[in-house]
């Protein structure tokens, strides 16, 4: 079953995470750390917390259109997270599109994409381990 509201609300405390964790790392952790370092914490830390939402999500949309509700999901978290993060950074350091951007560049090592990838594929994964059981 398709539980639109479901997962807008499970992104909602995505997405809450994801700015707290910006705000701990861009304030605290970025006094002791590297900027590397600090950019790899706030992708590695939510990994975690998206992992469990989606298994959340799998097991409260289980049954016969377990595909569409996690495909829903799939699409609307990566998308909707990253504009969330581009506004807590635009507005917060008025940050321009083109810097923000520099975090998905992969082949400087950002991990920023990591999580991105993460929120797109832990809905599908997590519905197709519930499915199997």
């Amino acid at each position: 079953m398709i539980r639109p509201g479901l997962a807008f609300a499970l992104w909602g405390a995505i997405a809450a995470l994801v700015v707290l964790n910006d705000v701990v790392g861009d304030t605290w952790i970025a006094a002791a750390l590297s900027v590397r370092t600090v950019e790899w914490y706030k992708a590695l830390v939510p990994l975690p917390y998206v992992v469990l939402l989606a298994f959340i999500h799998a097991r409260h949309t289980m049954g016969p259109r377990w595909f569409e509700a996690a495909l829903v999901t799939a699409l609307l978290w990566p998308f909707s997270t990253v504009l969330v993060d581009f506004l807590y950074v635009r507005l917060t350091y008025d940050e321009d599109p083109a810097s923000f951007l520099d975090r998905f560049a992969f082949w400087w090592g950002a991990p920023y994409p990591l999580l991105v990838l993460t929120l797109f594929a832990a809905p599908l994964l997590a519905g197709a381990a519930m499915a199997r059981r």
